[in-house]
C-alpha cells in the first residue's frame, strides 16, 4: 500500500471516530430562538410594533449618524456610503447606489438600520428609532413626505422609486 493511500485511510479511520456531540451547551429554547430571529421581509413581515417619522429621525441622525454619513446623509467620499440622490444614475457609466436610487424596499432599509447600525453599536437602536431614522432618509430622498408616519402596516407601502429594478429569479 502506498504512503498516501495509507495516510488517507488513516485519516478516514480518525474522522470516523471522532464524537457527534461535543458534551457542552444546551439546546436554545424556543424564546431564545424567538428573540433571535428578528427577519424582515419585503413584504413588511418581521416588523415590529412602533413608529417615528421624519422629524423626530433627523434629531437622531444628528446625534447618532452624521459623524459618518455627513449632513443629509450625503455621505462622506471614500469613507462612508451617501444615502441620498443618485436617482436616474443608475443607467449611466457611474451610479450612483444610494437608498433612494438603488434599493427596492423601504423595509430592507428599516432591516438594514435595525441589523447594522450605527456602525460602533450595531442593533441598538429601539425599533421607534429605526422607524424615524427610516422615515428622515426617505424623506431626504423624497420618498415621502416629511410628516409621514412609518409603522409596520405603512413602511411595506412605500415604493422605492427602483423597486422594479431587480429580477425575480424563478425556481
Amino acid at each position: 500500500m502506498s504512503k498516501l493511500a495509507l495516510l488517507l485511510l488513516t485519516a478516514t479511520l480518525l474522522h470516523a471516530q471522532q464524537p457527534k456531540t461535543y458534551g457542552f451547551g444546551k439546546p436554545a429554547t424556543a424564546d431564545q430562538i424567538a428573540a433571535a430571529n428578528i427577519t424582515v421581509f419585503p413584504d413588511g413581515t418581521g416588523l415590529p410594533a412602533g413608529s417615528g417619522n421624519a422629524a423626530k429621525g433627523a434629531k437622531i441622525f444628528e446625534v447618532r449618524c452624521v459623524l459618518c454619513h455627513g449632513n443629509k446623509g450625503a455621505g462622506k467620499e471614500g469613507r462612508y456610503p451617501a444615502l441620498v440622490g443618485g436617482q436616474g444614475s443608475l443607467g449611466t457609466g457611474k451610479p450612483k447606489k444610494t437608498v433612494g436610487s438603488y434599493w427596492p424596499y423601504a423595509t430592507t432599509v428599516w432591516d438594514f438600520i435595525h441589523r447594522a447600525m450605527p456602525f460602533n453599536q450595531p442593533g441598538s437602536l429601539p425599533p421607534n428609532d429605526v422607524y424615524s431614522l427610516t422615515a428622515y432618509i426617505l424623506f431626504l430622498n423624497g420618498i415621502i413626505p416629511e410628516n409621514a408616519e412609518l409603522n409596520a402596516q405603512s413602511l411595506p407601502q412605500v415604493k422605492m422609486p427602483n423597486r422594479d429594478g431587480f429580477v425575480r429569479a424563478k425556481h
